[in-house]
């Protein structure tokens, strides 16, 4: 969920077509059978049809207060390989009153994130639950509550708010919370565990009265946690797998959501393409359009294909709009994947004109946008977002786990 448009809508656009269609595959592997690790996921409509959003996988998952049966399950929560951690809208819990996490250092003060994107940011507190997600369950998972009601008092402090515009609703999220199942355990890693006078880049952690929150280091054990490494298992990896759609779009998408990578019989590796990654920042190099774009990555979290090519006319309208690419005729492009491993893959795709596009289709294969800048990869990146996916059965594997023929961080497909 990296991109500007990650979980954004589109312009809605009047009904129409594009011409040309997915010619990629999504494997050997068909998971219909089903499993305990395997867990459906839709792109449709989700929890705001009115919004017009689209390209967003939705899966359902379960939390329960810690070491009870008390439990709410939880629907269309976006899935998402750019980013880790689990984290739910306060209004989507329904009144149930997970426990807070404390500030060992403050045991009154409670532990709240400001995670910025490049559009805004999300704030809440941090709480602990017990999680399933299909047949996989997690116990004392720390996750992060988006306070899109106002039931967590304190003010957002402004080192967060200075990232943008609140995207704590439903509204702007699209989607009832986010399940992070990227390349990495925890969501920021030993950068917050050192101390605040070390920490050069606004803090995500903050530790909060009532009334006020101030910057706080966090131990790397009590961050929000990519939940997938804390199941029994199958806690390597995931696996998405969408089927291919028309070029015109599909009113809406069922696909898999699979845990474990060569972890079970259903779960193997088979003959995808393995491109390791850059280890600190979870990226691989794209070639596209002589540009040689260093920091390219899978995200499952945006809603289109950003990169930079000017030779290709924006959408018109509003900002949200603009971020969109139309031309006058739908384009078909080539771009070359290379893994630091040496593994390379060329990847065939379409860019149609959005607005042409039907605005009743919230599964979309062929729209993209322009790259905004991103910090420490400004725009030197390919995002391929949910229109990558159409077709392909797509592995990422966590970071320094062994994960069939190699050890992650690594995008497969």
């Amino acid at each position: 969920m990296t991109s500007s448009s990650s979980s954004s809508s589109g312009s809605s656009g009047s009904s129409g077509s594009s011409s040309g269609a997915s010619s990629s595959s999504s494997g050997g592997h068909n998971f219909s059978a089903g499993g305990p690790n395997v867990v459906p996921i839709t792109v449709g409509p989700g929890p705001t049809p009115s919004s017009s959003f689209f390209n967003i996988p939705y899966a359902s998952v379960t939390v329960c207060v810690a070491d009870t049966s008390t439990c709410t399950t939880i629907q269309d929560v976006l899935v998402d390989t750019g980013s880790v951690g689990l984290r739910l809208l306060a209004s989507a819990l329904g009144g149930l009153a997970l426990t807070p996490q404390p500030d060992p250092n403050a045991p009154d003060n409670v532990i709240a994130e400001c995670l910025p994107f490049a559009d805004g940011y999300t704030w809440g507190p941090v709480a602990t639950t017990d999680l399933t997600i299909g047949g996989e369950k997690a116990s004392d998972v720390p996750i992060n509550i988006i306070d899109d009601n106002s039931s967590f008092s304190p003010m957002v402090p402004s080192s967060c708010t200075s990232h943008g515009i609140s995207l704590s609703s439903v509204d702007l999220f699209g989607a009832n919370g986010v399940l992070g199942v990227g390349l990495y355990t925890q969501d920021c890693g030993p950068y917050c565990a050192y101390s605040v006078s070390q920490q050069t880049a606004p803090s995500y952690y903050y530790s909060c009265t009532a009334s006020t929150c101030t910057p706080a280091s966090e131990a790397v054990g009590s961050q929000v946690i990519n939940p997938v490494v804390l199941f029994a298992t199958d806690n390597n990896g995931v696996i998405l797998q969408l089927p291919a759609i028309a070029a015109t779009g599909a009113t809406s998408a069922t696909g898999y959501l699979v845990f474990g990578i060569g972890t079970e019989a259903n779960n193997g590796l088979e003959t995808a393409t393995v491109l390791t990654v850059n280890p600190s920042n979870g990226t691989f190099t794209t070639v596209f359009n002589t540009q040689t774009l260093s920091f390219s990555f899978l995200d499952s979290g945006s809603n289109g294909l950003f990169f930079a090519d000017s030779s290709i006319p924006n959408c018109p309208g509003n900002a949200q709009a603009m971020e969109f690419y139309c031309p006058t005729s739908t384009v078909s492009l080539l771009a070359m994947n290379e893994g630091q491993n040496g593994a390379m893959s060329t990847v065939p795709f379409q860019i149609a004109d959005l607005n042409k596009l039907s605005q009743f289709d919230f599964a979309l294969n062929d729209v993209g946008g322009t790259a905004s800048p991103i910090m420490g990869f400004g725009t030197s990146y390919f995002d391929f977002g949910l229109p990558f996916f159409y077709g392909r059965t797509v592995f990422t594997a966590i970071n320094g786990m062994p994960a069939g023929s190699a050890t992650g961080p690594y995008f497969a497909y």
